[in-house]
């Protein structure tokens, strides 16, 4: 089947395809509106040395020791922990968060990100992630007897950003959904036209051809005349049986199939059959 025979069956089966399509389109339009859209906010904090080591030249950005990335990520584990979940929703932070170490960072950085549906809930939600994040750096360090002097410090690089939409993966379910629709729609119409192909010899093989005398009813074939005699010949014999007409049935019943009168020839005109081989079975 190539592309011409397809559109042809496109348009002969429209009755099926066009409903179909806009069942498909009223189905994707309905889920645009009701599949809620995701917005999420993103923050980005440093580990900084404490006052005490950077008491030598008095830049704590100038001595970022490697020790701080690995507090950074042990910072980021403890976040994201059951514990933590539940202490930040006690909080009001009701969305999906993550706090991680930034990609391709040259540093300590973290990423803070919030995730949710209400754009004033996220943008909150990412100040309180900040404000616990760097309270858990605090009783981390508090819980191994740390010096305040000695505390490694948290620092906001960029503040939490405006929320933004996340169109990607609902635009990805809903071509998903339509073209899942336009398939189904195309298979419905094939189906449709495959049934009526097959149907359409059905009904000619079915059909009995019209005989000469009424429409739609074969004509039935009447009583056969005996042949007349030839000169010098007999009268033909005729069967008695066959002769007698509707009512040689026993009990005076007429025949239900017509009555059929066939000549029989004389007795010495009639050739005696011969007998097969004895090899032939």
């Amino acid at each position: 089947m190539d592309l011409a025979e397809i559109f042809r069956v496109m348009c002969r089966r429209w009755y099926v395809l066009v409903p179909g399509l806009l069942l498909t389109a009223g189905l994707t339009v309905g889920a645009w509106i009701l599949v809620p859209t995701s917005y999420d906010s993103q923050s980005t904090v440093a580990l900084l040395n404490s006052r005490k080591g950077a008491a030598a030249d008095g830049n704590p950005f100038l001595s970022m020791e490697p020790s701080l990335t690995g507090m950074a990520d042990s910072l980021a584990r403890n976040v994201n922990s059951d514990a933590s979940v539940a202490e930040l929703k006690a909080k009001g932070l009701t969305g999906k968060y993550e706090a991680k170490i930034a990609d391709n960072a040259q540093g300590p950085l973290l990423w803070l990100t919030v995730t949710g549906d209400d754009p004033d809930a996220v943008l909150q939600g990412n100040k309180t992630l900040m404000a616990y994040t760097a309270q858990r750096l605090k009783d981390l360090q508090a819980d191994q007897k740390v010096q305040p002097d000695s505390m490694i410090r948290l620092t906001t690089i960029v503040p939490p950003q405006d929320p933004q939409a996340q169109l990607k993966s609902k635009v990805q379910y809903l071509i998903m959904a339509a073209g899942l629709g336009f398939v189904l729609s195309l298979v419905a119409t094939f189906f449709v036209e495959a049934r009526r192909r097959h149907s359409a010899p059905a009904k000619h093989r079915h059909t009995e051809p019209a005989g000469p005398g009424q429409p739609g009813q074969a004509a039935r074939p009447g009583p056969v005349q005996p042949a007349p005699a030839q000169p010098g010949q007999g009268a033909p014999l005729v069967d008695p049986e066959v002769s007698a007409g509707p009512s040689a049935q026993p009990g005076g019943q007429p025949l239900d199939q017509p009555t059929v009168q066939l000549p029989v020839l004389p007795a010495a005109e009639r050739r005696s059959a011969k007998r097969p081989p004895s090899w032939v079975k």
